[in-house]
C-alpha cells in the first residue's frame, strides 16, 4: 500500500478539563485544613484576593462590584476598605518631630544601645532519637574505634529504635573488625532508652530484663522461649513447661505487658493531625439543621485597589496589563469555585440526611445500606463528584464524629430487609465487647447471634469483618483469670 499525505476535515467531540477545571475539581475533593492552606497560598500569590477582616467597620467598607459582576453565590465578596484621610496625608517626618519634641528618646541613636537577642533564641525543640543517643556517646570514654562504629550503629537506628544492619554490613563498611562492632552495639545498647539498638523484639525485651536486673527468672525463660505461645495465648503449655503455678505465668505476663516494645517512640517527632469537621448536622426543634464549618477558611474578596488598577489606561504595558486581567480572571474563577465546592457539600449532607434519618435519630444499628449511585441521582451530580465530595471529609453529629464514607455500605440479608454492612460490624464489636473473656465466642458462635438478630451472615464473612474491625481470633482472645 503506498503511502500518501493529505489532508481531512474531521468533527469529533472532545471533553476537555481546562485548568480552571481542574482547580475546581482539585478544591471540591480537598478536606477542611488542605482547603486553608491552598487559599492561604493563592493569597499570597494573587493580588486582586484579599482577607475579609470582621473586625473592619461597615462604614469603612465600599462597593467594589456591581450586582452583573459577582460570582453566583459569592456572599463573601465585598468592597474595598477606603482608606482614611489622616492616615494616607500622615507625614513620616511629623511622626518622628513628635516623638522627639517631647524628650522620648527614639532609641535609634542611643550610644549605650546593645542588641537584644531575637525571639528565636528562646524557641524550643525536641530533642530527637539520634541526637539524645549521640549526646550519651559523647559522655563514655570508650575508645575511637568503638565511638566511631558506635557513631555509625546510632545511624542506622530507625525511629522505633531497632537497629537496621547487620554485624557483617557495619564491619565491611567501617573497615573495623567485627569484635570491635560487637562492642560497639554492646555500648549503644545500654544507653537510656532501655531496649535500644536491638536486632528484633525478643532482644528488645531481653536488654530491658537484663537492665531491670531479671535475668535467670521466668520472665527472662519466656521471652527467651515462648513468645509464640504467648502470642497463641498457651499460659498452661508454658505453666507445664516450667513446672510452675499458673499465678506466676500471670505475674510473669504482666511484667512482659509493661516492657517497651518500641523504645524509640517516646523521641518521634510525628505530630498529631486533630480532624476537623467539614459539616456540622444538628437538631433544632424537631427539624435538622446543616452547617458548613468555615471557621479555619479565610473569607475572601476582590481587591478594590487593583481593581481600580485595572481600569486605568495607559498605566502599565501590555504584558502587565495581561498579567493583572489574568490574575483578575483566576481569582474570580477561585471564588467561583470555593461556592460552588460549599454548594455541592451542603446538597450531598442534604441527601445524606434525607436517607440515612433513622441514623441520626436513633444510632448506628439504624444504618441503611448506600451506595454513591444513589446520592448522585438524588442531587443530580456525577457520581464521580459524589465520590470527591466524600473523600477526607468529616461529619459532626449527636452520635460523634464520622467520615462521608461512614455512611456509604453494602447490604447484607435480613429477615426484615437489607441490613448495613457498617451496622453489622458494630454489632460484632458489642458482642465481642460484651463477651466472657475467659471462655471468649467462637466465629460460628457469633453467627448464630446475629441470626438470632434477624442479620444473615457467613461464617468467612464475619471472619472478613473481625480482621477489618483488628479484633483477633477467640484462641487470642482468651484470658485465663487467677
Amino acid at each position: 500500500m503506498a503511502l500518501e499525505t493529505r489532508l481531512e476535515v474531521k468533527l469529533s467531540q472532545k471533553l476537555i478539563l481546562t485548568p480552571q477545571l481542574q482547580q475546581a475539581i482539585k478544591l471540591l475533593q480537598m478536606p477542611q485544613m488542605e482547603l486553608s492552606q491552598a487559599i492561604n497560598q493563592e493569597l499570597v500569590e494573587n493580588p486582586f484576593l484579599e482577607e475579609l477582616v470582621d473586625e473592619v467597620p461597615e462604614a469603612s467598607l465600599g462597593e467594589t462590584q456591581s450586582e452583573g459582576e459577582k460570582p453566583e453565590g459569592g456572599g463573601d465578596i465585598e468592597g474595598d476598605i477606603e482608606m482614611p484621610e489622616t492616615i494616607s496625608t500622615y507625614a513620616v517626618d511629623d511622626y518622628f518631630d513628635e516623638r522627639g519634641s517631647d524628650g522620648r528618646d527614639l532609641g535609634y541613636f542611643s550610644s549605650g544601645y546593645v542588641e537584644k537577642p531575637g525571639f528565636e533564641t528562646f524557641l524550643t525543640t525536641t530533642t530527637g532519637l539520634t541526637e539524645h543517643l549521640k549526646w550519651q556517646l559523647d559522655m563514655t570514654n570508650a575508645s575511637a574505634d568503638i565511638k566511631e562504629a558506635a557513631e555509625m550503629i546510632i545511624g542506622n537506628i530507625d525511629e522505633n529504635g531497632y537497629l537496621r544492619a547487620s554485624k557483617d554490613e557495619l564491619a565491611k563498611l567501617l573497615g573495623l573488625t567485627e569484635e570491635i562492632v560487637r562492642r560497639a552495639i554492646a555500648l549503644v545498647q545500654g544507653f537510656d532508652p532501655m531496649g535500644i539498638c536491638a536486632r528484633d523484639i525478643k532482644e528488645c525485651l531481653l536488654i530491658q530484663i537484663k537492665a531491670l536486673g531479671l535475668n535467670g527468672t521466668l520472665v527472662e525463660k519466656i521471652v527467651e522461649n515462648n513468645l509464640d505461645d504467648l502470642e497463641k495465648n498457651k499460659l498452661q503449655a508454658i505453666a507445664r513447661q516450667y513446672k510452675a503455678a499458673i499465678e506466676d505465668i500471670h505475674t510473669a505476663l504482666k511484667i512482659i505487658e509493661g516492657l517497651e516494645p518500641k523504645p524509640g517512640r517516646k523521641f518521634s517527632s510525628v505530630q498529631v493531625s486533630y480532624v476537623v469537621p467539614d459539616v456540622y448536622v444538628e437538631k433544632v426543634d424537631d427539624e435538622y439543621r446543616v452547617i458548613l464549618n468555615d471557621d479555619s477558611i479565610p473569607r475572601l474578596r476582590i481587591s478594590g485597589m487593583y481593581k481600580e488598577l485595572l481600569t486605568q489606561k495607559n498605566t502599565f504595558d501590555k504584558t502587565d496589563k495581561q498579567y493583572l486581567v489574568d490574575k483578575y480572571k483566576s481569582a474570580m474563577w477561585l471564588l467561583r469555585s470555593l461556592d460552588e465546592r460549599n454548594k455541592t457539600i451542603y446538597r450531598v449532607t442534604e441527601s445524606i440526611l434525607k436517607y440515612q434519618m433513622d441514623f441520626f435519630e436513633k444510632g448506628v444499628e439504624f444504618l441503611r445500606p448506600l451506595n454513591l449511585k444513589i446520592i448522585a441521582d438524588d442531587i443530580g451530580i456525577h457520581e464521580s463528584n459524589i465520590s470527591r465530595v466524600t473523600s477526607n471529609k468529616f461529619m459532626s453529629c449527636a452520635h460523634g464524629m464520622f467520615p462521608f464514607k461512614y455512611f456509604f455500605s453494602s447490604s447484607l440479608s435480613g429477615d426484615e430487609g437489607d441490613v448495613s454492612s457498617t451496622s453489622v460490624k458494630d454489632l460484632i464489636k458489642t458482642i465481642i465487647e460484651e463477651e466472657d473473656s475467659a471462655k471468649p465466642l467462637t466465629d460460628q458462635k457469633i453467627v448464630e447471634m446475629c441470626k438470632s438478630k434477624n442479620i444473615n451472615i457467613a461464617r468467612r464473612t464475619l471472619a472478613k469483618y473481625r480482621e477489618e474491625l483488628k479484633i483477633p481470633p477467640h484462641t487470642k482472645r482468651k484470658k485465663q483469670h487467677m
